[in-house]
């Protein structure tokens, strides 16, 4: 039981919740791409590193990883495709050389800006809000 719920409310509760994810994450992922050329990965990213502030250092793939909650390997393939894309940079950290730091480009900062008003809007629409 979950903090004295019965059983069967608990699975009611996690299955509402799996199928609110479900359209969402479908939502964005299929807005996201038809309109910026972005997968919903890719704008988390990018939306994380913009919202971090202007932090010359960026964030650490760690700790993006951490607030993003995609696996290492997941993580590393969507800061590629970002890289390859020209939207973020990597660079080694100058006090610890295993640390890496992700920032956004100016074009990752302005393709962030293109897609926040589309993702916002999906995340109302499908939400009900």
């Amino acid at each position: 039981m979950l903090a004295g719920m019965p059983d069967e409310v608990a699975v009611k509760a996690w299955r509402e919740l799996s199928r609110q994810y479900a359209a969402l994450s479908c939502a964005l992922e299929s807005a996201l791409q038809d309109q910026h050329q972005l997968g919903m990965s890719e704008f988390e990213v990018l939306d994380r590193l913009v919202d971090g502030g202007e932090c010359a250092t960026g964030l650490r793939m760690q700790e993006l990883g951490e607030q993003i909650h995609l696996s290492q390997s997941a993580l590393s393939r969507t800061v590629a495709r970002l890289e390859k894309d020209g939207l973020v940079e990597r660079k080694l950290c100058t006090s610890d050389r295993r640390g890496v730091f992700v920032h956004p480009t100016d074009a990752g900062r302005e393709r962030h800006a293109e897609a926040r008003p589309t993702h916002r809007a999906v995340v109302n629409t499908t939400l009900g809000q």
